[in-house]
């Protein structure tokens, strides 16, 4: 029998400052006032959740990526505000290989910044490398996206290297996407640390 990660849809991960539980079908109507008045959210992405059919299109893609198996979609609450803020996933999984990918991560603008991302990340990665147990968690970007590439660097991930021309946008054009990643080992000698430090700084 393939191996397989358990990830069960009741799945919630909080500490003080936010909340990520399963993406659900009824998100998709606090999520459209993102589509609507922040479409340069998506400047980077392969597909563009702006607009409304845009964003019906994304949250039913997720949840399908969820129902075979190739991904797990969260929504992310923010504490602090009392609202939600944006949405994050794990997916191309691997468990045969012990590892999987951490993206599709995106806040509202008055969410950035404010350090909800670190508190997200360290709960993502805390039950990726110690629950699901893998060696490796990856991370991907337009090599262009200078402040999502900053904001992997600032949790400790190493920069790979760059697929050049890798994938085609939806609107036209080619992207070469930035590679980097976090290995089990970093983790526990540093990544964590800091980013416990990080994170208790910023409350």
């Amino acid at each position: 029998m393939a191996k397989t990660y358990s990830l069960p849809a009741a799945l919630v991960l909080e500490n003080n400052r936010v909340l990520l539980r399963k993406m659900v079908q009824t998100d998709v109507e606090w999520l459209i006032p993102f589509a609507l008045h922040e479409p340069a959210t998506w400047q980077f992405s392969l597909v563009t959740a702006a607009g409304e059919a845009g964003m019906r299109r994304y949250v039913a893609d997720a949840l399908t990526d969820w129902e075979q198996g190739r991904a797990f979609p969260f929504v992310v609450y923010d504490k602090a505000t009392q609202s939600w803020a944006g949405s994050t996933r794990f997916y191309d999984l691997q468990p045969e290989h012990s590892t999987l990918q951490l993206g599709y991560t995106w806040y509202g603008e008055r969410f950035r910044g404010t350090g909800l991302n670190k508190n997200c990340k360290l709960l993502l990665l805390e039950y990726a490398f110690e629950t699901l147990a893998v060696e490796r968690v990856e991370f991907r970007a337009a090599h262009d996206n200078a402040r999502s590439i900053a904001a992997m660097k600032s949790l400790g991930c190493v920069e790979e290297g760059i697929l050049r021309q890798q994938l085609r946008y939806e609107g036209g054009g080619r992207r070469s996407s930035m590679i980097l990643s976090i290995l089990r080992s970093e983790w526990f000698a540093t990544v964590k640390p800091n980013l416990y430090l990080k994170t208790k700084s910023l409350k």
